[in-house]
């Protein structure tokens, strides 16, 4: 029986692009959605890309992010897919999981998964402090924002993880300088989620 690899992609409005997700990479079918990843609500594509699936093909996603925003949604997919004898593969982490996977392999993905929800909460922490010193100092502006506060978030933990600042100015239709703005919001956040990776790498070893 010919295995597939069924690619999956996901921008959170109508208005951004997919193009560079899975950029290069092989795929024979792929799922797109243009909704919200902060739950697996309302992603027709991403169900019926899991009914699709076989025993022996593989979900592939750009980035773990991309596939779920929070750690028990991005559980509950790889479950869901390896529980049928399928793989999920994110290129970016250049990480496969099997649902044969080794305690390390679990952790990774618990830990990888952990970081980058934690990281997000601490970007809108940010944003609302901002807006609530702006206003006390009375020179917050109001107005429609370039970006919501999941896009905010979801842009700032791109940039620090490296990607492309040119390209994700593209993809959500906004300036450099926007982009930018937003990822400046991340810096102190940094050193929180380094501790928070350590403290989380020590009680899941202490786990196992």
């Amino acid at each position: 029986m010919k295995t597939q690899r069924i690619g999956y992609k996901r921008v959170s409005t109508i208005d951004q692009h997919t193009e560079r997700q899975l950029d290069g990479v092989v795929v024979d079918k792929v799922f797109e959605d243009k909704a919200s990843g902060k739950s697996t609500q309302g992603r027709p594509e991403l169900e019926r890309a899991i009914d699709y699936v076989r025993e022996g093909d593989t979900l592939v996603a750009h980035s773990m992010d991309r596939l779920a925003r929070n750690l028990d949604d991005l559980r509950a997919i790889v479950n869901r897919v390896t529980a049928k004898g399928a793989k999920v593969e994110f290129v970016k982490e250049g990480m496969t999981f099997t649902g044969a996977d080794s305690a390390i392999d679990k952790l990774l993905l618990s830990l990888r998964g952990a970081v980058a929800e934690f990281e997000r909460e601490l970007i809108r922490e940010r944003q609302r402090e901002g807006i609530a010193l702006a206003k006390r100092r009375g020179i917050y502006k109001g107005g429609k924002p370039k970006l919501t506060a999941d896009q905010a978030a979801e842009v700032a933990s791109r940039v620090v993880t490296g990607e492309s600042v040119a390209a994700l100015a593209r993809e959500y239709g906004v300036s450099r300088q926007t982009i930018y703005r937003y990822a400046a919001q991340t810096q102190t956040s940094r050193p929180a989620a380094r501790a928070y990776r350590s403290r989380a790498w020590r009680s899941n070893s202490a786990a196992c």
